[in-house]
């Protein structure tokens, strides 16, 4: 019986012609699809830059702007602070970190600051993605190998599979690992126990994880944007680790265009560097920063040109709305899921656009912003197509 076990798992199966020709086809569909989304993102040369949630390819120097320690990271105070109570006594306990949940939207520093917990508690750390996860042989991979305490990092979590859902349930409550061994009426349940590990999950889409798994999270803290002032000071701490010195009101007009975001103000930084560098030497200045911005298309409140456009078809086709959505994402050429999570939140958020029972109405705040008049008295409201 023995020797037929091995044979069998020595035994390769080849792929039959119809079999490989399918995962060509499959291959080359998706590095085609890798590279539209490639031509897409570098269309417009500055598009995108604002853009917290989409990946820029000078993005891979952010490591080197990352703070180590959390006295080193800037913004978020009673974050910080609670965190910092909860790391000092597991530390001085020697055990592992509760379980830490981290929601908010992208860019706010989730994955820096899972990095800086492992850096407190002095453990190993361990990072990986809810995509990269496929089956459970994957996480099973990962918790097997792991040191006692350390931080074990998932971003977008709300993506996991299932399958690999539950048997984190097992894990970060009993520390154990819930294994099938053996197929059919031979099969038989095994748990194999891992080390005391501290999960650290992050997601953007706190709505999209499940009430189980939260559950299971110790400790939950959420992001929120951080304000201009917050911003200039992270901007001057990554002037100083670039080399390049930055006024104070550079870093404010700078900070203002970055929706908030850390991870924008250090791309924008780069690209005042460079405009710096060519055109005023080693200094960024008020003055180069209003022309870097605007040779850029990026305006005061960090809208790009698209987002403009948006506000503008509005207001010009549509006598400042209402409008639907599905009208409005064809009057400008985008699908309406695009519209909706991609270009809309941030003008939401900045008072320049409002969802209502009726349609999308541009508010007061963007015809201002915009240099316009506000129209009154649209008596062909009730005729907008609302759908």
């Amino acid at each position: 019986m023995n020797k037929s076990v091995v044979h069998k798992t020595n035994y390769t199966r080849t792929k039959s012609p119809a079999e490989e020709e399918q995962a060509a086809m499959h291959m080359a569909a998706k590095l085609s699809s890798q590279a539209a989304e490639s031509m897409a993102l570098a269309d417009g040369g500055s598009t995108h830059i604002v853009r917290p949630d989409t990946a820029s390819d000078d993005d891979v120097q952010e490591n080197n702007l990352r703070p180590q320690v959390l006295s080193e990271f800037l913004g978020q105070s009673a974050i910080k602070k609670n965190l910092s109570v909860f790391i000092n006594a597991a530390r001085d306990r020697g055990e592992a970190l509760d379980h830490l949940f981290l929601m908010g939207p992208p860019g706010l520093g989730k994955t820096t600051l899972a990095q800086i917990t492992a850096h407190e508690l002095g453990a190993d750390f361990k990072v990986t993605s809810a995509p990269a996860l496929d089956k459970p042989k994957d996480l099973a991979g990962i918790l097997s190998t792991i040191t006692p305490r350390t931080v074990f990092f998932i971003d977008e979590i709300h993506r996991l599979k299932p399958a690999i859902e539950e048997m984190l349930y097992i894990a970060m409550e009993d520390f154990e690992l819930d294994w099938v061994i053996g197929q059919g009426a031979a099969a038989r349940t095994v748990r194999i126990p891992v080390p005391h590990f501290t999960l650290v999950g992050a997601t953007t889409k706190a709505g999209m994880v499940s009430s189980p798994l939260i559950s299971r999270f110790g400790i939950v803290q959420r992001f929120s944007y951080y304000t201009n002032e917050e911003l200039a000071l992270i901007i001057k701490r990554s002037a100083a680790i670039l080399n390049v010195q930055v006024k104070e009101d550079a870093a404010l007009a700078m900070a203002a265009c970055c929706r908030g975001t850390p991870r924008v103000a250090n791309r924008i930084l780069r690209r005042m560097r460079d405009f710096a560098q060519v055109e005023g030497g080693n200094i960024i200045t008020a003055e180069i920063v209003k022309d870097g911005l605007k040779r850029l298309d990026i305006d005061s409140l960090g809208l790009e040109r698209y987002d403009r456009e948006i506000l503008l078809s509005i207001i010009h086709n549509f006598s400042g709305g209402p409008v639907g959505a599905e009208t409005l994402a064809i009057s400008i050429g985008e699908g309406q899921d695009t519209l909706e999570d991609y270009y809309e939140p941030y003008l939401i958020q900045c008072g320049l656009l409002q969802r209502t029972p009726k349609g999308r109405v541009v508010t007061e705040k963007a015809y201002t912003h915009l240099g316009l008049t506000p129209r009154r008295g649209n008596t062909n409201e009730d005729q907008r197509l609302l759908f």
